[in-house]
């Protein structure tokens, strides 16, 4: 029955509504009086007196309109707030003083203590009722909602608590805050339970969400955090961080998941601005491959920089298109004086390398332009290596022609001890720039090295969301496989103050924390979508179903793939000016000996002779011990070609 009226009074248009609100007041008013008058006389005989009547009759129409001047009746009953319970404060008031004066210039029968009881019983039963109203509005609009804890219940959780109430997806349940002075108090209505507690609320309340209200902790406190309640059975997003927030990139309802970031621990070290502007403000900079994870990200802190020219080269149209847009609409908003070149080319053409340079008088160059999929260079082997080596070779050669002042080449862990073609080539492009920095050149080439950049193409934290959201299974390599990971962000910022201290032929290490068991990542990624892993070889139940929500599968190592990734050649790396920087010295070759070894690869490349490739590397001061058969997909017997060569006119 009750449902029915609600649901009746929903459907009502808005001036009908307003109306049904009008003529319960003016009852809820009358009721108010005769309450009082009983009270006063301890006697129902007073209300059989027409006259008595007449007061309050003469009361409740102006109440009525003061309330509406007031715009009372403006606000919706689903959604009101303690200013709606000011006015009847206001108007309450306002109704007792007229009901006294009236009763009073006209000699009514109504005593002057009526008024005061009247505006005591009036103001409980208008606010009061409205209040009901309000929770039965709320308890059905909510059916159907996520119900959610709040962790956080400072400025920014009351303030997304306002957001979730305005909305109609979320329901939120109480506060959780670690602050002993804040438990056990109540917030804008909301109870505030300290963190052990939330394992109870999510079983008695029926919570599926914490949403995280935390935005300018630490990260190794929100990772304290999430690690504390990660075996809870519920899923955790988190809202934007202070920076977006302040900028006004980003809401404090705009709610997103837990990033990985979190889950590593680790605050990046600001920047040191004098290491940032060195090789980069006021002078033209060039970044090769710069439509792709590190490149487009290199080009943003360039920006912010002040080069006076920032040329993007990039071998794909889309990336191509899409970093120039950003980064234009970017100088436009920000009024930034940078001129903006898009080229399209690959580093292995020379003569278009060699126009770039000298047409726009390059000063900087950041290297970034390579193939970086390990399975998908060991089966390009030929391509892979004409890329990565030789493209750096022609644009190492060219830079120095055209007088480039700085050469940074981005560079790999994968580089170390390599089992696979793609680490291989790139430790024979960091001799390509150890051999030129020998050269006696005053272009100043450095390496930097570094693991894993999270949210960069072919991550697997991606990966793993999208086979989450799909219901599994998770597929994991190796149960003992580690990476090095590292914010995309930071690793720019570091590739850029390292390039700054180099002396020439340095080898730049990132400190990038410790390795993480890939399993591991996958099985917290799961924790924090709120459902439960479980492992392929898990015994069933009696019932025949498996311990867990969502399966992790070992799919077994790639072609090329190592357990561990290193990041050191040698055992010594010396500390540098920045605290996560340091430099190693690493075996290198004399500049006849590099020539003499990349004409045999060319030679070897050009006759696509894989197995010939793969004994050149190995004999070679890189390290490059293959783990399992040739995996090129073009290779055989028949594979191996003689060269064409041009016949002269």
């Amino acid at each position: 029955m009750l449902e029915t009226i609600i649901t009746g009074l929903l459907r009502l248009e808005r001036r009908h509504k307003r109306i049904v609100q009008l003529a319960t007041d003016a009852a809820l008013m009358s009721l108010s009086f005769a309450a009082a008058m009983v009270l006063r006389f301890e006697s129902l005989a007073p209300l059989a007196r027409p006259e008595a009547w007449l007061a309050i009759a003469l009361a409740i129409l102006p109440s009525l309109l003061i309330f509406t001047k007031l715009g009372f009746y403006r606000a919706v009953i689903r959604f009101i707030t303690i200013r709606a319970i000011q006015i009847v404060f206001v108007g309450i008031f306002a109704s007792a003083l007229i009901l006294l004066l009236v009763s009073q210039l006209l000699g009514l029968p109504v005593p002057r203590s009526v008024p005061v009881i009247y505006g005591l019983l009036a103001i409980c039963l208008l606010g009061g009722v409205r209040m009901a109203m309000r929770r039965l509005f709320g308890r059905r609009a909510r059916r159907g909602r996520t119900k959610v804890l709040i962790y956080g219940a400072g400025a920014s959780g009351r303030q997304l608590l306002s957001s979730l109430q305005q909305g109609e997806e979320y329901d939120p349940v109480a506060f959780i805050d670690d602050a002993g002075e804040l438990q056990g108090t109540v917030i804008n209505g909301m109870p505030v339970h300290a963190p052990d507690k939330i394992e109870s609320l999510v079983a008695l309340r029926g919570v599926e969400l914490v949403l995280l209200a935390l935005p300018s902790v630490s990260r190794p406190r929100r990772k304290e955090i999430i690690d504390r309640l990660e075996a809870v059975p519920v899923r955790f997003q988190t809202i934007p961080g202070m920076a977006d927030l302040v900028s006004g990139r980003a809401q404090v309802s705009e709610l997103r998941d837990v990033s990985v970031e979190d889950l590593l621990g680790r605050d990046p070290v600001p920047a040191r601005a004098e290491l940032m502007a060195s090789n980069i403000s006021g002078k033209v900079v060039m970044v090769t491959g710069a439509g792709g994870s590190i490149g487009s990200e290199l080009c943003r802190q360039i920006l912010g920089q002040g080069p006076a020219t920032l040329v993007l080269w990039e071998m794909s149209e889309f990336a191509l298109y899409s970093i120039e847009l950003e980064l234009r609409e970017r100088i436009q908003r920000e009024g930034l004086a940078v001129r903006l070149v898009p080229l399209i080319g690959s580093v292995q053409n020379p003569g278009r390398v060699r126009s770039a340079l000298r047409r726009f008088g390059v000063q900087t160059i950041y290297h970034a332009a390579a193939y970086k999929h390990v399975p998908l260079v060991e089966h390009n082997v030929v391509e892979g290596l004409r890329n990565n080596v030789f493209g750096t070779r022609i644009l190492v050669d060219e830079a120095m022609d055209a007088g480039v002042e700085a050469f940074i080449l981005i560079s790999t862990d994968k580089a170390v001890r390599p089992t696979n073609i793609m680490g291989a080539s790139k430790r024979l492009a960091e001799l390509v720039c150890q051999a030129a920095a020998a050269r006696g050149t005053r272009t100043v080439f450095s390496m930097v090295r570094f693991g894993n950049v999270l949210g960069s193409s072919g991550s697997v934290i991606p990966r793993f969301r999208a086979q989450v959201e799909a219901g599994g299974p998770v597929t994991v390599t190796a149960p003992d496989i580690t990476r090095y990971f590292m914010t995309i962000s930071e690793a720019a910022q570091l590739v850029i103050q390292a390039g700054a201290m180099a002396q020439g032929g340095d080898v730049f290490v990132l400190d990038m924390g410790e390795p993480i068991r890939i399993v591991d990542l996958a099985e917290r990624i799961i924790r924090l979508s709120g459902f439960v892993p479980y492992r392929e070889d898990a015994p069933r139940g009696e019932d025949g179903q498996p311990p867990g929500d969502i399966e992790i599968r070992f799919t077994g190592l790639r072609p090329g793939e190592k357990r561990f990734e290193e990041l050191l050649i040698g055992r010594a790396a010396r500390p540098t000016l920045h605290p996560r920087i340091m430099t190693a010295t690493e075996e290198k070759l004399t500049p006849s000996e590099l020539d003499a070894l990349l004409d045999r690869l060319l030679e070897a490349c050009l006759r696509q002779d894989v197995a010939r490739l793969r004994s050149l590397i190995s004999a070679a001061p890189t390290g490059y011990k293959p783990d399992r058969k040739i995996a090129d997909l073009l290779w055989g017997q028949d594979a191996v070609s003689e060269p064409r060569r041009r016949v002269a006119n």
